[in-house]
């Protein structure tokens, strides 16, 4: 089939490519305009990069709904393909092909709609997650699924690192859903409404640390906001970014006093931050101006840091 994509991100890279090396043909991409990145430079996005290697024509629209369907309709196209594009198709554009717009969605839905299904997925605790293909409709990720694919999320995982696994999942899995479409033997499923659950897009400021959450909720917070925008606080005004955490054990030493959250403790060469239930160990942070560094070597070279709180 002749292929419209529509991407932006790394996330969307894989399947490009994957694509690009099946039976079907690529004829066109739609990526976001090039913004502002590192320190300011404007550069291509990832899947911009990737189209131009391969030689395919590149659009970028400030805003689709004015005017893409008519600079896309002469590729005559049998299908789009959306992944992480950043933005919402009209009526006119989910009819331009035959067989409408195909998209690939980092949740197993009608769980996680929305644009930030991975670092959401993490921070709620989940155990399971996956990636789903689903023909789009007006509402936001409620049209029909195709397929899906589950996977489990490791205890540990951080969403940098889930989004590493499902992008080359969902890759494999918009190729075998149009090749599905392709010969007839694609079924679409009505999403369960009742099931449904939606979260908005993941901002920086959703990396501040709550300290009256529990210990087992900051833990996930901390792995869900990695890499971005980073789990952070403030502590005598300067910014303190925690990249890795866990709870501390019941077989671990510890301090017979109680502490309130969001207090600072140090004692047997590790670094503590108090929650509702109890301690959390830090064990890798970043203070404003620094490095990354163990909490211990954090704690180490601020001595005043024991008894001091999360500012307000």
């Amino acid at each position: 089939m002749r292929v419209i994509f529509l991407g932006t991100p790394d996330f969307a890279v894989p399947s490009l490519k994957a694509l690009l090396s099946s039976r079907h043909e690529v004829v066109a991409v739609v990526t976001q305009p090039d913004r502002p990145r590192d320190r300011g430079k404007v550069t291509a996005c990832p899947v911009k990069a990737e189209a131009q290697a391969a030689g395919l024509p590149v659009h970028q629209f400030e805003k689709i709904r004015d005017g893409g369907a008519d600079a896309l309709r002469g590729y005559r196209a049998d299908v789009m393909v959306t992944c992480a594009y950043g933005q919402i198709l009209d009526e006119t554009l989910l009819g331009l092909t035959p067989h409408g717009v195909i998209n690939v969605h980092a949740s197993l839905l009608p769980a996680y709609r929305g644009s930030s299904p991975i670092q959401w997925a993490v921070i709620n605790g989940e155990k399971v997650t996956g990636v789903t293909t689903m023909r789009t409709s007006l509402g936001l990720d409620t049209g029909d699924t195709i397929m899906s694919k589950s996977v489990e999320i490791l205890p540990d995982e951080t969403a940098g690192q889930l989004f590493d696994r499902l992008a080359p999942l969902g890759a494999e899995l918009i190729v075998e859903t149009l090749d599905a479409i392709e010969d007839g033997s694609a079924t679409y499923t009505p999403q369960d409404e009742s099931k449904a659950s939606y979260y908005p897009m993941f901002r920086k400021s959703y990396g501040r640390i709550d300290p009256k959450t529990t210990v087992e909720k900051f833990v996930d917070f901390v792995r869900g906001t990695s890499p971005w925008p980073g789990a952070f606080c403030r502590v005598g005004g300067k910014l303190l970014k925690v990249h890795k955490a866990r709870a501390l054990r019941d077989d671990e030493p510890c301090t017979r006093r109680r502490y309130f959250p969001g207090e600072f403790a140090v004692f047997f060469g590790r670094l503590h931050l108090a929650f509702s239930d109890g301690l959390a160990v830090l064990e890798e942070v970043q203070p404003e101006g620094g490095k990354r560094m163990s909490g211990a070597a954090f704690a180490l070279g601020h001595a005043d840091i024991g008894g001091m709180a999360v500012d307000e």
